[in-house]
């Protein structure tokens, strides 16, 4: 994750553009356009899934109010907040809002754990050899190497230094605090990944709940078991995290299509100044929020997805590696061995992961 972020980090902050730009001015268009066809799709499925999933926490504990006033409510406040508010005060509240992801963290000590498999499992992995073991490993890694994330990484830097007052600070510098930045953040959302998996390996799995359809289901049977008050954990941790992942969908969203266009784009623009990139903003949650009334299951709509990211990231993986490492491109600031390494083992392990969904 922190090698391919960086990648397209760096490709923002050299070339000056989104991957999409940068896609489109060295690449053929028909390549940009597949991407499209892929990538969308599955972010407002990711869109409606997490509103979905925050309506049903938030009627759990206002049992009162309807999931569908929740899921209208969450989808007026984040439009609201988006179209309102410059991307400085929007990376200021998603950056408070990543607290939220900490409770997660919280919930595995509230049980008591086994610490000796616990280690052993986590370090010796057992790997199945058939089909819905792949499709589980294939969503893991496209939902966290997701194609999406390529495209707001490198749009955030450009971002970031658009708004750069200090115009004398070095692409050294700049590179060097990006790394920095990508891998904390990849290392703490692996941190919250890793106890999102042990909770439900220690408390749902162990206690014979395999089936899990819905948000609230997980929520509701953690109650029982660890006590109301990682169940209100796990609530407040879903809103948190839906508040804090649906501003990335949609804003990828709406950065990728604004650079295939040649429209104005950018959070820091009035929606006059960038109409369209404000009405694909606007459109991708709307469109989330109606599918939340067509009965699909947000968890069957984030495992579909993530399969689908899993599935299409190594082809842009192989693209985010050779822009990184052509000079015409990057100049100077090609990849590095290492960078190289970790890029070509991710590709290697994702490829295998694909090929063994498709041919098992």
């Amino acid at each position: 994750m922190a090698a391919i972020q960086g990648m397209c980090g760096r490709i923002g902050l050299v070339t000056n553009h989104g991957l999409a730009g940068t896609l489109k001015r060295y690449y053929p268009k028909g390549f940009l356009y597949l991407m499209l066809l892929f990538s969308l799709p599955a972010v407002t499925f990711n869109i409606g899934a997490d509103i979905q999933g925050m309506g049903a926490v938030s009627n759990m504990l206002f049992p009162s109010i309807p999931v569908w006033i929740f899921c209208i409510f969450f989808t007026v406040l984040l439009l609201f907040t988006m179209i309102k508010y410059s991307f400085e005060r929007i990376s200021l509240i998603l950056k408070w809002l990543c607290l939220s992801l900490l409770l997660y963290i919280i919930i595995p000590f509230l049980v008591s754990t086994d610490i000796i498999p616990i280690l052993k499992a986590t370090f010796v992995p057992t790997i199945h050899f058939d089909r819905n073991f792949f499709a589980i490993l294939v969503a893991i890694l496209g939902t966290t190497i997701s194609p999406y994330l390529f495209f707001w990484q490198a749009t955030m830097e450009v971002e970031a230094n658009s708004r750069q007052t200090d115009k004398n600070i070095s692409m050294q510098r700049q590179l060097k605090d990006m790394r920095l930045d990508v891998n904390v953040g990849m290392l703490f959302s692996n941190v919250v990944m890793f106890f999102i998996i042990l909770t439900s390996g220690e408390v749902l799995y162990k206690s014979g709940i395999t089936q899990i359809d819905t948000v609230d289901q997980a929520a509701r049977a953690l109650e029982p078991l660890t006590g109301e008050l990682s169940y209100h954990f796990f609530a407040i941790g879903v809103i948190g995290t839906g508040l804090l992942a649906i501003p990335v969908f949609a804003s990828s969203m709406a950065y990728i299509l604004a650079e295939a266009f040649n429209w104005q784009l950018g959070l820091d623009k009035k929606f006059g100044e960038a109409r369209g990139f404000y009405v694909t903003l606007s459109a991708s949650l709307l469109i989330g929020l109606g599918l939340d009334f067509i009965g699909l299951s947000p968890i069957k709509a984030l495992l579909y997805t993530a399969i689908l990211y899993g599935v299409t990231a190594p082809v842009l993986i192989a693209v985010i590696l050779h822009i990184s490492n052509n000079t015409k491109i990057m100049g100077n600031y090609t990849n590095s061995v290492l960078s190289n390494v970790l890029g070509v083992l991710t590709l290697v392990i994702m490829t295998l992961a694909a090929i063994g969904l498709f041919f098992l």
